[in-house]
């Protein structure tokens, strides 16, 4: 996401808390800094694509001293996902110590995010709308304003609802394929030609099929957007059998110990049943 920025003629810093994708970043013109402070006094506008809140509270110090000195002045783009709760409070404290905040999650993994073909969901003041939609535009290929904050994560989980429940009913049927000695090839081919299939579905089971599970969308941060859908959907006594039951399965394969896999070795979930799971 950064090397898109960078090749769209932006002077983009760039600070990771695992430091493994430097080259590739240096690569991509992006001025790789040492310490995250640097990225701070660098940069008036930030963007943010962290694991979880903990990584965003961390990065921002967001309880300590350096907090209010890292925020003020300074344009916030919160490219991760999080509770709406979570992101209200978060823009409500940059706010008070005077500085902008925009989120924008986003709809996709790595192929889309690769291939700059993300959807990203913009929710924030007008004017913050107005400076931060062309900063994310190089990363995707549609920008859809959702309102006011927390409106944009509101909507990622909407969306993320759709998506894991599909992927999940998607490993349901190469189960029930498999049951009944239908292969797997021939079941594949019928739903890539049919009215059902999408990008997505024709990724996942490929993977699916070939027992190919490398990482796109891991299944930790699935189960984690999965407890954030079924978290909001407890909030407003919406009735969600369907996120309910995937976070279940998605949380039995955590629990099995395939958290860094792809999510589409949730089937690995679902062929063992409630008895258990094996590694494969």
């Amino acid at each position: 996401m950064a090397a898109h920025l960078a090749r769209a003629g932006y002077e983009v810093c760039g600070w990771s808390r695992s430091q493994r994708n430097n080259a590739a970043a240096r690569a991509a013109g992006v001025d790789v800094c040492k310490a995250v402070g640097e990225v701070f006094a660098t940069c008036d506008s930030l963007i943010l694509m962290l694991a979880n809140d903990d990584a965003i509270d961390s990065v921002l110090d967001r309880h300590g001293a350096a907090f209010g000195e890292r925020v003020e002045g300074r344009l916030l783009i919160n490219m991760g996902t999080s509770s709406a709760a979570y992101s209200q409070a978060l823009s409500d404290e940059i706010r008070v110590a005077g500085g902008r905040y925009v989120e924008a999650p986003v709809s996709g993994s790595r192929v889309q995010a690769e291939a700059a073909q993300l959807v990203i969901l913009l929710a924030g003041a007008e004017a913050d709308l107005a400076a931060a939609a062309p900063l994310v535009t190089p990363m995707g290929r549609q920008t859809v304003c959702c309102g006011a904050v927390p409106s944009a994560l509101r909507m990622k989980l909407a969306v993320n609802l759709y998506l894991i429940t599909l992927v999940t009913g998607l490993a349901e049927a190469v189960h029930f394929a498999e049951a009944h000695g239908i292969p797997l090839d021939r079941f594949a081919q019928v739903v890539n030609a049919g009215p059902m299939a999408s990008d997505v579905s024709r990724i996942k089971l490929d993977k699916m099929v070939r027992g190919d599970f490398a990482v796109q969308a891991s299944i930790t941060d699935v189960h984690k957007n999965s407890g954030l859908v079924a978290a909001a959907a407890r909030e407003v006594g919406m009735h969600a059998p369907l996120i309910n039951a995937s976070d279940a399965l998605f949380a039995q394969a955590l629990q099995a110990g395939l958290g860094t896999l792809d999510m589409a070795a949730v089937l690995q979930a679902v062929r063992a049943g409630p008895g258990g799971i094996g590694r494969s």
